[in-house]
């Protein structure tokens, strides 16, 4: 990573610890005394830590394992613990998470499309993965602030806008998802031969798969679910 200047880095970590803050923010407002909240504020400086050492370590850099050892000791784990809450804790949790926090979470995706493209020139991602190429994802986090300020306007959600909001959110999120996947250097890549997605393996940009991608999922599906399913407070 010697052709990613330092300033990339400092970024990217930036906006790390603003999606976690925005997630801790969230937490707290939905009662830290709760079990739910205690077990995510336990884990999440562990699971920082965890991927950090596997990053720094060099064990992602094996290419010629199945599944990639990323997808199975840094995405799986991560999307479990997003199952087992939106499964086992709808109630206890995410029914008290504030929807207006889970909407302007979408902001740091902002940021993080600027190191993807600086990552680009890099060389590390291909720009396929940037806004230069197929990825609007950008567009989420432009429109994050301008949602929250429109659907809680005077004192009622706009449901309508907060579903559109999510589902476009997570179109976009699928499709730079997918790329991101598809070009992951492995024994099952199918993309960006010539320009593979490395820079993922690294620190610390690790936490865009393990940490930044599942915060933004989980806000777009409890949201969804709160405006859809539960009482969109």
């Amino acid at each position: 990573m010697e052709t990613v200047p330092p300033y990339v880095s400092i970024v990217f970590i930036l906006t790390t610890f603003t999606a976690i803050g925005f997630l801790l923010r969230a937490t707290r407002k939905a009662g830290l005394h709760r079990t739910p909240s205690r077990i995510l504020v336990f884990i999440l400086p562990l699971w920082i830590f965890f991927q950090a050492a596997l990053s720094i370590s060099g064990f992602y850099e094996e290419f010629t394992s199945v599944p990639p050892r990323l997808m199975l000791f840094g995405v799986f784990p991560a999307l479990l613990l997003v199952t087992v809450y939106l499964t086992f804790y709808r109630h206890t949790f995410v029914d008290r998470l504030p929807l207006r926090m889970l909407t302007m979470v979408h902001i740091v995706r902002i940021p993080v499309e600027l190191v993807l493209l600086w990552l680009s020139f890099a060389g590390q991602v291909p720009r396929m993965m940037t806004f230069e190429g197929v990825n609007f994802d950008i567009l989420s986090g432009i429109a994050a602030p301008l949602v929250a300020w429109l659907a809680f306007r005077g004192g009622r959600t706009r449901k309508g806008l907060l579903i559109g909001f999510n589902v476009i959110g997570l179109a976009l999120l699928a499709n730079v998802v997918s790329i991101a996947a598809l070009s992951l250097p492995s024994a099952v890549q199918q993309l960006n031969f010539a320009e593979p997605n490395r820079a993922v393996l690294y620190f610390p940009y690790v936490y865009l798969p393990t940490i930044v991608v599942p915060i933004v999922l989980f806000s777009h599906l409890v949201s969804l679910y709160r405006v859809l399913l539960a009482k969109a407070e």
